[in-house]
């Protein structure tokens, strides 16, 4: 079950908010981590039992680090819980997303294993390994509690609005909410618009994106070989937009769901594609992810407070990392040093030199390259858009069918990449202010507000119940 699919919206999540709001407040977590774990065991049940025992690692680990340190334990004691964390949740990890890769790679180099077994991988496991580690780890350093309550660390690790796509939530976040939390008419209305404005991201524009890029990029080196030059790149345009707004809209819903019954998680995108600077597009993108790997990897290693050659370790450690994290495959790794070596360009060489223009267009174009290898996971593939994109072994320049798909996703292209940008943040903003002094600019604003969220459900509604009634595909040229 995924939150763009019509079950989930009008009948999981309407059930939960009903039921919700209809139990007594001491019950709610009950009821929430109920649902919660419906939902996980919804993809694969037997995989439910994984992420609860993970937890029951976690937690007791987390416990044996505060008792042993109240009771003053030594260091070393200490430690060994955290050492226990992460070999348990890293191993599990390394096994059922990393085992086929290196045993796939061993056997292209020696020819053993006969045969390299086939895991299916469980679905959100990165996501809630990570989100647990931090816990274990916040605790040995004293910036959280211990969780007492074993069912209440299994609420933060499985919640449904962010356990499946994240974002990364750490645990000292929502800590007092789990406890604490109060909601308020405008955290409801709020997390509904934030859910609507997620919801259409993906049924509308991410889906139509995607629907562009597959056309224009299909697999297989002979198909991509027949694609023109702008075929490519206009399909790698379509890719950008589409993994952004993908990736952000899936945030967005669970923000939304969180902020609904009180719960605020953290933002996890800032609008990246306006970075003028690949550090700047990597404090907007993804930004759980970037603060985790900055907090539990690059500073304990020593951040840049350190010499020129172990900051260009730490950096080297983090992006393959980065890139591993995303994927096991060779062009996630390559995804991450392509980063790296702008990043380190960016410290040592560019240093401030890209300014407003020429630093957004150099931002746009290393982000959108980077996608390439993101994207080809087949070495020959991504070898012949490499060079299609420069005009080598393609169709000629252009024809006839990428005008045809350029016209058929024009509307959705405009929509799209005004949606990558605050513009539509800011002119709701700017009528907000004007509103303070016109009240006819004030009723306009409200009534737009009002509806806002509703007219996002019901064309996203459409959009997902097929192409055949999206309205937006009523005005093709």
């Amino acid at each position: 079950m995924v939150f763009s699919s019509l079950i989930f919206i009008f009948i999981f999540l309407t059930v939960n908010l009903i039921v919700y709001f209809l139990t007594e407040a001491k019950k709610r977590n009950q009821v929430l981590l109920i649902f919660s774990l419906v939902f996980y065991a919804w993809g694969g049940p037997r995989y439910l039992l994984l992420l609860a025992g993970e937890t029951l690692v976690s937690w007791f680990c987390a416990l044996k680090i505060e008792e042993t340190r109240n009771n003053g334990g030594t260091d070393k004691k200490i430690r060994s819980f955290l050492i226990i964390e992460c070999v348990v949740l890293l191993g599990l990890l390394g096994i059922f997303k990393y085992l086929g890769f290196i045993l796939a790679n061993i056997q292209h180099i020696t020819g053993f294993p006969s045969k390299v077994p086939d895991i299916v991988l469980p679905i959100g496991i990165s996501f809630y390994t990570f989100q647990l580690i931090s816990y274990v780890v916040d605790v040995y350093w004293g910036k959280t509690a211990a969780q007492p309550a074993f069912w209440k660390l299994l609420l933060y690790s499985s919640l449904f609005h962010q356990c499946i796509a994240g974002p990364i939530v750490r645990y000292e976040t929502v800590a007092n909410d789990i406890d604490n939390r109060k909601i308020t008419p405008n955290d409801i209305y709020m997390g509904v618009r934030q859910f609507s404005v997620g919801l259409a991201k993906k049924a509308v524009l991410a889906n139509s994106c995607a629907s562009a890029a597959d056309t224009l990029l299909p697999a297989g080196v002979k198909s991509l070989s027949a694609q023109s030059t702008t075929g490519m790149w206009l399909g790698m345009i379509f890719y950008m937009l589409q993994i952004y707004l993908d990736f952000s809209a899936y945030s967005d819903m669970a923000i939304g769901m969180g902020r609904m019954i009180g719960f605020h998680y953290d933002k996890n995108f800032d609008y990246p594609y306006t970075a003028h600077s690949v550090q700047d597009f990597w404090r907007r993108w993804h930004m759980s992810l970037s603060s985790f790997f900055r907090d539990y990897v690059y500073i304990p290693l020593g951040g840049s407070r350190c010499s020129t050659v172990k900051y260009v370790r730490n950096m080297a450690v983090v992006w393959l990392l980065t890139g591993f994290w995303h994927g096991a495959s060779w062009n996630y790794i390559l995804w991450g040093l392509w980063y790296l070596c702008f990043l380190l360009l960016e410290k040592f060489v560019i240093q401030d030199r890209q300014r407003g223009a020429f630093g957004h267009i150099y931002t746009v174009i290393v982000v959108l390259l980077g996608w390439v290898i993101f994207k080809f996971e087949n070495m020959s593939e991504l070898c012949t858009v490499f060079k299609g994109m420069l005009g080598i072994g393609t169709s000629g320049f252009i024809n006839m069918n990428v005008k045809t798909v350029f016209l058929k996703y024009i509307f959705f292209l405009i929509f799209a990449i005004i949606a990558v940008t605050p513009l539509g943040k800011n002119m709701r903003k700017r009528m907000l202010i004007a509103g303070r002094q016109n009240d006819k600019v004030f009723m306009i604003a409200n009534i737009l507000d009002m509806i806002t969220p509703a007219v996002l459900v019901i064309v996203s509604a459409l959009a997902l119940v097929g192409a055949s009634y999206n309205p937006f595909l009523y005005f093709q040229f």
